[in-house]
């Protein structure tokens, strides 16, 4: 068998840089999993003009052909063919809007808007505004807990105008249409929220105490509290509920941390591109996807607790936000010029 020093040496001399690609990742192409977790690729990209500022979250619906993007700093929601990227319509009415929801089963949709309009509720096809949800103003973060039809909203803290000091988890039910419960949080920064199904926690990351907070999703109380020491600030999550992974994303420094949520046990944790807004986990090719600065970071679950780097896929400054849609198997992410006089973007990836 070749050994590994002398594998190296013959990838230099066929002018191969080594040094950009681990021992491991090309372990991952021997085992013939290149096709699954090929590095992703720009297949498209769309220039929205006259953009300033920051985008936040996407929504996708497949079936009508439409993308959906807050535009935050724009006080907009900016609406894309999927197939094609062309612009279809820009949405206006709003101050900041952050998170999306689309509720297809009463055909209308849910923006939430920190700014003291507040979160509204608009037809999914015509756009016009139904109403709004009347919250603690700030509200950004939004989560649905599909097993009790309950939006989980952050509001409060410093988000809202002036900052508070305490953070409020709004339980919005889609049936009563009203707010059921509201969860008070000692901190000022609350951000990502996701929820098993098979059980009955909601894991919450409270940023201002770098801790992540465990709720019972039906009783709305706290079950625990897990403080974290390889990455402060956390922010974005996603959960593999098969191996009873959670994945959080810190922002001091930035990386990528894997917890076992059994015991809130930190495994392992690696280096993420700065400003990453964006976590992503593909099930079904078991990838991690972490959109920031400069590059795509993709990492390969071999098993629970074994996680390799994949080739870096490079975008550009500001993309840090996106959606992956499996269906077509294709990422999106949008390009935010912030304060540059950059042009404002999207990108439909693909690792095919």
């Amino acid at each position: 068998m070749i050994s590994r020093a002398l594998f190296k040496l013959l990838l230099l001399f066929i002018g191969f840089n080594s040094s950009s690609y681990s021992w491991s990742q090309s372990i991952v192409v021997k085992d013939g999993q290149a096709s699954a977790n090929a590095p992703f690729h720009i297949m498209k990209r769309a220039v929205i003009q006259n953009y300033k500022g920051d985008f936040d979250h996407f929504a996708a619906d497949l079936e009508s052909n439409r993308l959906f993007l807050a535009g935050e700093d724009g006080g907009s929601l900016e609406v894309f063919d999927i197939k094609n990227l062309t612009q279809i319509t820009s949405i206006k009415g709003f101050e900041e809007p952050h998170a999306i929801f689309l509720d297809k089963k009463r055909n209308r949709m849910i923006v939430t808007d920190s700014g003291k309009s507040m979160t509204k509720i608009l037809d999914l096809n015509s756009y016009k505004i139904l109403g709004q949800i009347n919250l603690t103003q700030g509200a950004d973060v939004l989560a649905f807990d599909a097993s009790n039809e309950n939006l989980w909203i952050v509001t409060g803290g410093k988000n809202s105008k002036p900052k508070l000091k305490q953070t409020t988890l709004s339980i919005f039910n889609l049936n009563s249409n009203k707010v059921i419960m509201d969860i008070a949080i000692e901190s000022d920064f609350v951000e990502g929220i996701v929820f098993e199904n098979s059980g009955n926690r909601a894991f919450v990351n409270v940023s201002g105490k770098s801790s992540v907070f465990v709720f019972d999703k039906n009783k709305f109380n706290l079950l625990d509290q897990w403080s974290l020491t390889m990455g402060q600030k956390n922010s974005s999550i996603a959960l593999d509920e098969n191996n009873s992974r959670l994945f959080v994303v810190s922002r001091e420094p930035f990386k990528f941390i894997v917890i076992d949520n059994k015991i809130g046990k930190e495994i392992v944790s690696f280096d993420l591109p700065k400003r990453t807004n964006e976590l992503i986990f593909d099930k079904v090719n078991k990838r991690i996807v972490a959109l920031g600065d400069d590059y795509v970071a993709t990492f390969f679950q071999k098993n629970a607790n074994e996680y390799i780097e994949l080739p870096r896929s490079l975008t550009s400054v500001g993309a840090k936000t996106g959606i992956f849609v499996p269906e077509i198997s294709a990422l999106f992410v949008a390009v935010s010029p912030g304060e540059r006089p950059a042009q404002a973007e999207i990108l439909k990836m693909t690792s095919h």
